[in-house]
């Protein structure tokens, strides 16, 4: 598992509406082409320099393919990446702060000792 790698797939796609979009409509698709073109890029890199080892675990991919925000905050996703990613793509479907409560509410049954989320 690699808290790295999931972090950076939120902060990519949240920071490119097409990505959003694409990851809202189509996430199966959006992941399997973002870990096999995106997920070696070098961040912040403007060569195309890559590495080679990265990869998403089934429970990752699955976590992402279907929005699962629990199992990725419980994989050590951070909260912010996660919750401001999924504003983008949900907030829309709901009134005003229906949705930040929800996804609240659905990490309300967790407490101390947080997971780890730091990379």
């Amino acid at each position: 598992m690699s808290k790295y790698l999931l972090n950076k797939f939120l902060f990519t796609v949240d920071r490119d509406p097409e990505l959003v979009e694409r990851y809202r409509t189509d996430p199966v698709g959006l992941v399997e082409w973002w870990e096999a073109e995106m997920a070696n890029r070098i961040l912040g890199s403007i060569s195309e320099e890559r590495s080679t080892w990265l990869a998403f675990t089934d429970e990752e991919r699955r976590a992402l393919r279907t929005h699962d925000h629990v199992a990725l905050f419980g994989m050590g996703a951070h909260p912010f990446l996660t919750l401001t990613l999924f504003i983008a793509m949900f907030e829309r479907d709901h009134g005003p702060l229906e949705y930040q409560k929800a996804y609240g509410a659905a990490l309300a049954h967790l407490s101390l000792p947080y997971p780890d989320i730091a990379t």
